[in-house]
């Protein structure tokens, strides 16, 4: 099965803050939010990392690792929506 994965920036509102966010779709659905990390109550070696702020359907996901950039964000929703997770 092939996913057409695309991006869109977008500014979500976390902990009264604005942060530096990303949905991806697969296909044009929904299937999730990413938003960097920035927070002064992060930890500073996750710092500019990825994280899975909502999932949607077989992405709805607890504990999912954090990324680099979007477009590994996106290779994982890729990989959990085509069933070929390692």
């Amino acid at each position: 099965m092939t996913l057409d994965i695309s991006f869109q920036s977008m500014r979500v509102l976390i902990d009264g803050h604005d942060s530096e966010g990303s949905l991806v779709l697969a296909d044009d659905h929904l299937a999730a939010v990413f938003v960097r990390l920035d927070g002064k109550s992060h930890d500073p070696e996750h710092k500019g990392l990825w994280h899975l702020e909502a999932g949607f359907g077989r992405c709805n996901i607890r504990d999912a690792p954090l990324f680099k950039t979007p477009k590994e964000a996106g290779a994982w929703v890729r990989t959990i929506l085509t069933g070929n997770a390692v």
